[in-house]
């Protein structure tokens, strides 16, 4: 698997996308879902992310919106068929290491109470959680960490 920030402006990146997009509509009712498009994730403070196997073909994306004083995770996914194999890990692994290098003290997240698997995820990674920042709203269909 290579890992390496790119623009999202690419047809297979936008493809993904849609994929994620389709996976939170059918999870989250409208309100609940924060999704970026791909103007804002191209913008210069976004970092994002793309994890692509030995064929090129994109399985996986993540990115960190950089604010003044911490880092926003967003847009976080691994195609269902490439799960399993540790790309979110290395995906965030990655973000991290980005985030930091250009001096983000923190990251913080909102994620779903319907996605168990990616809460156990940050909670590996040592993600607590915490109250709603940035201009979240409380929402019970929400974890922020």
């Amino acid at each position: 698997m290579h890992i390496a920030l790119e623009s999202p402006d690419q047809a297979d990146i936008r493809s993904l996308i849609a994929d994620l997009d389709r996976y939170q509509v059918a999870l989250y009712p409208r309100e609940s879902n924060h999704l970026l498009d791909i103007k804002v994730l191209m913008q210069p403070h976004v970092l994002f992310a793309t994890a692509r196997d030995a064929a090129r073909v994109a399985q996986g994306c993540a990115a960190v919106v950089l604010h003044q004083d911490f880092g926003e995770l967003k847009r976080m996914f691994v195609r269902p068929q490439a799960r399993g194999q540790g790309i979110a890990s290395a995906l965030l692994s990655f973000l991290e290491s980005q985030a930091l290098g250009r001096g983000c003290p923190v990251l913080m997240l909102e994620t779903g109470i319907r996605q168990p698997e990616a809460i156990a995820l940050y909670r590996r990674f040592g993600y607590t959680e915490r109250p709603a920042f940035s201009g979240y709203d409380i929402d019970p269909l929400s974890v922020f960490m």
